[in-house]
């Protein structure tokens, strides 16, 4: 740019912008929001453009989500989406452990569980925490530092572009903890990787590594952070050369099994996690969405964005009202069974005892609820 038309930009650019946010400041606990300088395609910083990161600072609790994250994160959202020096967002979490666990089963059980009038307007939150996501004038990046389970699947999911470091693990929550996937997985996860391994991962809720979740196409980049002996290594506790099982099957993306996955949980422990490929892969990508024309970029995202989008609005009003009442029953069981357990006695109900007492008739009672949890008699 030569100095006469910088000159000429400045002097035609309006001496005063309106903010178009609804609230000056976006400072919520528990979410941190900072523009970092853009950087172009060489790696060089770009002057006067940024790329706003947005992140879950909630370490302790693997990054879950509290009622005030979840306002912090809508404000986030918008306030990134009308900055007007902003290229792209980074949405992200604290820490080399989690990206999101999803809502904070804390305050889940201890406050909402048997408020459904509560947590209605909660998920009232929610709802418009992934809608702002869906609807964001900026192409979004997850940035997965670790995993992404339950909820923070499903606001992962309503991301544009995920990239991930491969000791992550994927994966649904819903019916093993008393709720069903329908904060987003039920409507994104048909989409993304079809209705068969959709099925898979929303009934089963079996954790999947972060090379299943690339191979199933939930992910678009993928890079190691174990580092031994001062050298990057792909995931030792997972299959991540393609090969046939005994049945000719494709295994890329497994779980390791017996002695070679405990193999390799101990190799994790002895080496270091180290993130800097993953901000490496970000920084690129987030360089590409640069060199591009801005409203050109915002209408192709609103295009490509529309089947997620169109399946989240059928159907988020109708769970929302679903996800409150449940929380009288199954969802009261289950939160506080994970609230209560440990790593002994589990985090899980008895759901044999609870499927033979519902087959008797047994009505859904405080008392019955306390012969489900970890440890009880049933």
């Amino acid at each position: 740019m030569t100095e006469m038309t910088a000159r000429i930009i400045d002097h035609t650019a309006p001496t005063h912008l309106i903010d178009h946010n609804l609230v000056p400041e976006t400072i919520c606990e528990g979410i941190l929001f900072e523009k970092r300088p853009a950087k172009d395609t060489k790696g060089n910083t770009v002057a006067g453009l940024y790329n706003a990161w947005i992140t879950l600072d909630n370490p302790k609790q693997f990054n879950s989500y509290t009622t005030e994250m979840v306002k912090g994160a809508i404000l986030a959202f918008r306030a990134a989406s009308n900055c007007r020096d902003v290229n792209a967002i980074v949405f992200t979490g604290t820490g080399d452990k989690a990206f999101c666990t999803g809502g904070n089963t804390k305050e889940y059980a201890e406050y909402y569980a048997g408020n459904p009038q509560e947590y209605r307007q909660y998920m009232r939150l929610f709802n418009d925490m992934v809608t702002s996501i869906l609807i964001c004038d900026k192409p979004v990046v997850c940035r997965v530092n670790g995993m992404r389970i339950g909820g923070g699947q499903e606001i992962g999911m309503a991301c544009d572009f995920t990239v991930t470091q491969d000791l992550a693990n994927f994966g649904q929550a819903g019916p093993k903890h008393g709720s069903a996937a329908i904060g987003g997985s039920t409507d994104f996860l048909p989409v993304m990787i079809g209705a068969e391994q959709a099925m898979v991962s929303g009934t089963l809720c079996e954790p999947f590594s972060a090379h299943k979740a690339y191979r199933l196409g939930i992910c678009s980049e993928i890079v190691p952070a174990l580092k031994i002996d001062g050298k990057f290594i792909p995931n030792p506790t997972v299959i991540t050369d393609r090969m046939l099982d005994e049945f000719g099957r494709i295994v890329h993306g497994e779980f390791k099994t017996g002695d070679d996955f405990k193999q390799g949980r101990e190799l994790v422990k002895s080496g270091e996690v180290d993130l800097s490929l993953l901000d490496e892969k970000v920084d690129a990508l987030c360089a590409k969405l640069l060199m591009t024309f801005p409203e050109c970029m915002t209408k192709s995202v609103e295009e490509l964005r529309k089947p997620k989008l169109d399946a989240w609005n059928r159907n988020h009003e109708n769970s929302r009202a679903w996800l409150a009442l449940n929380m009288m029953n199954e969802a009261r069981a289950g939160f506080r069974a994970f609230n209560e357990g440990n790593r002994e006695a589990g985090r899980e109900i008895d759901f044999v005892a609870l499927r033979r007492a519902l087959a008797r008739g047994v009505p859904w009672t405080p008392e019955l609820i306390d012969s489900l949890m970890p440890g009880g008699k049933g």
